[in-house]
């Protein structure tokens, strides 16, 4: 047992090591390709932080452990709300921009009702519907950079200009950091956290869902956390949507295309999905009740305790 916890502890940190590396060496490359801050904000970013949640799924898949793949994005959706926002409130109020109801939160939830609609028709993701997911994300971002073209470069994600000085070697050294790190990191995680479940005689859904889902997002959190006691920018709900929408559209879509995803727990679609759905649908009421378009200490403090009670219930079937 203190093998595997060890294993998933090394598989963290490898994850989080070699998410940022990836990041860096990602916006480095995407300047030295002439890419505008803009672009590199809103879809390089993304794609970069959503990379230790592909890996993890898609080495979870071909294990054939499709519970972990599924548990993991739906687990990490519930956390994004529930601990990273809801902590990040209770640190310091959020505001909350008109984008968020016209535009990420529609698509948010339409993505996870799809999510639900594909996985209770059959209880599976096939490669045909995993495609569906990844043309989705395409069309998302093409809408969402015609949106963003509309309003000054400033109001994109902040994107270190630094790293446009990087040199061709140094891109070259954090790509091969970044990926071994994320490759042996999904490794070790997804072997010790099938190993932790045997010996506790839980499914490995139980595992995914919240030891996985929270270490995967152990960057936003920390981010987040780090930037609210600064007293800076914390991190925006549109990230945090728009992380949740990559999630499902492109870490299911890709790994659906290397492999079907199928649920074999059975509390995934009794429970946790219902769970995903109503964290994502709650924060529209949330935004205008009863203070309009901010999310202060008593808002991140409610969806903070659902996330403990949602923890414990799973536990505790």
């Amino acid at each position: 047992m203190f093998v595997s916890i060890l294993y998933v502890i090394i598989g963290l940190v490898l994850l989080v090591v070699g998410g940022e590396f990836l990041v860096r060496s990602s916006v480095a490359l995407s300047f030295r390709l002439k890419l505008s801050r803009m672009v590199i904000g809103l879809t390089v970013v993304s794609f970069a932080t959503s990379a230790p949640e592909l890996l993890v799924s898609v080495q979870a898949a071909m294990d054939g452990l499709s519970d972990i793949s599924l548990g993991n994005v739906i687990g990490s959706n519930i956390a994004n709300i529930g601990l990273v926002l809801g902590i990040t409130a209770i640190i310091g109020p959020l505001a909350i921009d008109k984008d968020f109801y016209k535009f990420n939160w529609p698509v948010m939830v339409l993505l996870s009702l799809a999510l639900y609609v594909l996985l209770d028709n059959d209880g599976v993701i096939t490669q045909l519907e995993g495609l569906g997911l990844l043309l989705s994300l395409f069309v998302y971002l093409f809408v969402l950079i015609r949106r963003a073209r509309k309003f000054s470069d400033t109001m994109v994600e902040e994107v270190d200009d630094a790293l446009q000085k990087t040199s061709n070697f140094k891109i070259v050294i954090w790509l091969l950091i970044g990926a071994g790190a994320l490759y042996f990191g999904s490794e070790l995680l997804v072997n010790g956290a099938e190993a932790i479940a045997l010996k506790m005689e839980i499914s490995e859904g139980v595992i995914a869902v919240t030891l996985i889902a929270v270490g995967t997002s152990v960057p936003e959190l920390a981010a987040s956390v780090i930037a609210a006691l600064k007293q800076e920018k914390a991190i925006s709900l549109g990230n945090l949507i728009g992380s949740n929408i990559f999630n499902i559209a492109s870490v299911l879509g890709i790994t659906s295309l290397i492999q079907p995803i199928a649920v074999k727990d059975e509390t995934l679609m009794s429970v946790n999905i219902y769970w995903m759905l109503g964290f994502a649908i709650i924060l529209l009421p949330l935004a205008f009740i009863p203070k309009k378009m901010i999310l202060g200490r008593p808002k991140g403090f409610l969806i903070f305790v659902a996330y403990c009670i949602f923890i414990a219930l799973v536990f505790m079937k």
